[in-house]
């Protein structure tokens, strides 16, 4: 069986969406130095590299992270190669998923420009409230996003996430879909079971159908 890892790797200053925690990782006791074993000290938001965001991150009696429907998460999957979308995508993108999908990943062309260099770019492609009416409506469970956030919102109102999460498709945001062509798969993502969390960290694998 082909796994393809489609999750980022963390690293100190790895990319971080603007105002959340930047990782940290500082060794407590280390073989290089002569302790008996080596370990560390982890610091990293919630929302670091790939994660996944359940709907009490924008919904205040929202299932936290630690209580989503893993069937959510794990499962088939189409990748949809995203074409042209310079910097939103549309409802006209969602009339070209075959019907019956409910885990979708848009693979635009934030993938080849993260394929050279993991860095934050603040004119990612993202997901338009009209198309997230659309995702809702076709009744699609779970929504995955080559870049850090699904949408780009600058009222502070966040609607895509809302209208997304608030009717029950969860999100997963900092996909690596370079070395994943568009097609059919199945979706494999376990988030940290963080207690009450609002996003958990997750390990993301594709595999063939």
């Amino acid at each position: 069986m082909r796994w393809i890892d489609i999750s980022m790797p963390l690293f100190e200053q790895m990319p971080c969406f603007p105002g959340d925690p930047e990782f940290s990782l500082r060794p407590v006791h280390s073989l290089a130095r002569g302790d008996a074993y080596s370990v560390s000290a982890v610091a990293l938001g919630s929302h670091a590299g790939t994660h996944v965001d359940p709907p009490n991150h924008f919904l205040p009696d929202g299932a936290s992270i630690d209580r989503v429907d893993p069937d959510i998460l794990n499962g088939p999957c189409r990748v949809l190669e995203v074409a042209g979308a310079d910097s939103e995508i549309g409802p006209e993108v969602i009339d070209q998923i075959p019907a019956g999908t409910t885990r979708v990943l848009f693979r635009t062309r934030n993938s080849e420009r993260w394929s050279r260099r993991l860095e934050f770019f603040p004119d990612y492609v993202s997901v338009g409230p009209a198309a997230a009416d659309a995702i809702v409506a076709r009744g699609i469970r779970l929504v995955g996003v080559d870049s850090l956030s699904v949408e780009r919102d600058l009222t502070g109102r966040f609607p895509v996430h809302h209208r997304l999460l608030g009717h029950g498709t969860l999100i997963i945001e900092g996909l690596l879909l370079a070395g994943a062509p568009a097609g059919e798969y199945r979706l494999h993502a376990l988030p940290l079971r963080l207690k009450g969390g609002d996003g958990g960290p997750a390990r993301v694998y594709l595999t063939d159908v």
